[in-house]
């Protein structure tokens, strides 16, 4: 292959029309599906154009660095990505045009092939200028003053009657964006979900900007997967739902509130951590000093139960019913739990129990020996909670409606491929919705931007040869 620095501009267009023509098949309110099979069998159905691009298995150096470039993008704006392509693709085919017939420049080089260069490049000087300098006013001026102004309380807004024009246009903004991900047929219905998941992480004295940015990084925790069932079942559920199930059993008590601890470490005193090495050794000093490592040993795990069963007490004297670990706790931390009628639940996610402790307001415990009042979670209620085939946490927080409402997004679908790309579509929007929130002037014409600066740099990597 031909280092990079010496492709012709033609190269760079075959190889950039090669990702038009498979991202063409998708594009539009009618696009239709992209059907991948992998290695194993699975099948990935999509009409995301970034989903399909990052499944393309790209040799090519300019292809891969064109894919990387239109998911960045995708990743802050949420949409774009077939028009990325399709936008860089005319333009690289414009200068192409316009270089090959750019009269009087041959004298002044070597070959035909070096002045279509140096034109090439001019050109998209030219442009990236235009892109950083003009278009912005262009936008101002030709563009917006015939688009509709859509507000955080437009997208918000409770009020579904024909006389809430605004509302309408909210509705109708999500409804065409949802139409080119998955289809008309739920495209409603999903843009209705949408509006009423934000309605309730609506925080109180916040900027629409920042309820939008903590739904989008806080999606992963937010939202569960719900395989063998239509997307109309998707709902949306109060509290919290940890994917993971009670590793003791869940005692059935009508108390409230229920209190809850997160700890991030081992209840219980381990004698080796990892990397550590225990020798054995035989012989008459050997002997007696494994049997003072014996005796020792046997020292350390009584102290080490006398410990836990001090954690357990005081958890108990704390009112805590609900432990939630960050990492798989020992036979002995369960047990004991268990008889304190203590529910247990293990390694849960790093991005669930920090969703967890903001929503509740406690710190994690990293040292069982330093709880205190500031580290208990108060909850409504704590009960095992059964979607689709799995059993999950699901909790409830207690007076948090003045704040916040929180709730979970259950996301149905047919197959593992179907839910994955339902989930990937809410995120977008959120993402879309939240490059709309912003002003102007933070985000100006961030598509057209990104396919210049990608041009800029496909067309600098040609050579004078």
């Amino acid at each position: 292959m031909q280092p990079v620095e010496h492709l012709h501009l033609k190269h760079v267009l075959q190889t950039v029309c090669v990702l038009e023509a498979v991202v063409l098949r998708s594009f539009g309110p009618e696009g239709g599906q992209v059907l991948f099979t992998r290695d194993t069998g699975q099948a990935m159905l999509s009409r995301s154009g970034t989903r399909i691009l990052t499944a393309l298995r790209l040799e090519h150096p300019l292809a891969r660095m064109v894919v990387e470039c239109v998911r960045k993008h995708s990743t802050v704006t949420g949409d774009g990505s077939k028009t990325f392509i399709l936008l860089l693709a005319s333009l690289l085919r414009m200068i192409h045009t316009m270089a090959c017939k750019e009269p009087n420049v041959y004298h002044t080089y070597n070959s035909r092939a070096a002045a279509e260069a140096a034109t090439a490049r001019r050109l998209a000087d030219e442009l990236l200028a235009f892109a950083l300098e003009e278009l912005d006013d262009l936008i101002a001026v030709r563009v917006v003053p015939y688009g509709l102004c859509v507000s955080w309380k437009d997208i918000t807004a409770k009020s579904q009657s024909p006389a809430y024009t605004n509302c309408h246009y909210a509705q109708k903004l999500l409804a065409s964006f949802f139409h080119t991900r998955l289809g008309h047929t739920h495209c409603d219905f999903i843009s209705n979900l949408t509006c009423e998941l934000l309605r309730h992480w609506k925080f109180k004295n916040d900027l629409p900007s920042s309820t939008l940015q903590f739904v989008n990084d806080n999606f992963p925790a937010l939202h569960t997967p719900v395989l063998g069932f239509p997307i109309s079942c998707s709902r949306l559920i109060e509290g919290q739902v940890i994917h993971r199930d009670f590793a003791t059993p869940c005692p059935q008590t009508d108390c409230q509130p229920v209190k809850a601890v997160v700890f991030t470490g081992y209840l219980q005193q381990k004698l080796l951590s990892a990397g550590n090495v225990l020798k054995v050794g035989r012989g008459g000093q050997e002997m007696e000093a494994n049997s003072k490592k014996e005796k020792s040993i046997v020292e350390f795990s009584a102290w080490s139960e006398r410990s836990l069963e001090c954690v357990i007490a005081n958890l108990q004297r704390l009112g805590v019913s609900v432990l939630l670990s960050a990492v798989k706790q020992t036979a002995a931390v369960l047990s004991l739990a268990a008889q304190a009628e203590m529910c247990v639940v293990e390694c849960i996610s790093k991005d669930e129990l920090s969703l967890f402790a903001h929503l509740s307001g406690t710190t994690p415990v990293s040292d069982c020996w330093m709880i205190e009042p500031v580290n208990v979670a108060t909850l409504t209620f704590c009960r095992p909670i059964l979607l689709g085939v799995h059993r999950y946490v699901h909790v409830a927080f207690h007076d948090l409606e003045e704040r916040v409402k929180p709730c979970s997004l259950v996301i149905c679908g047919p197959g593992e491929g179907q839910t994955d790309q339902h989930a990937c579509a809410f995120q977008d929007a959120i993402r879309m919705l939240l490059t709309t929130c912003r002003p102007m002037v933070h985000q100006p014409s961030s598509r057209v931007r990104w396919s210049q600066a990608v041009l800029y740099l496909l067309v600098g990597h040609l050579s004078f040869s």
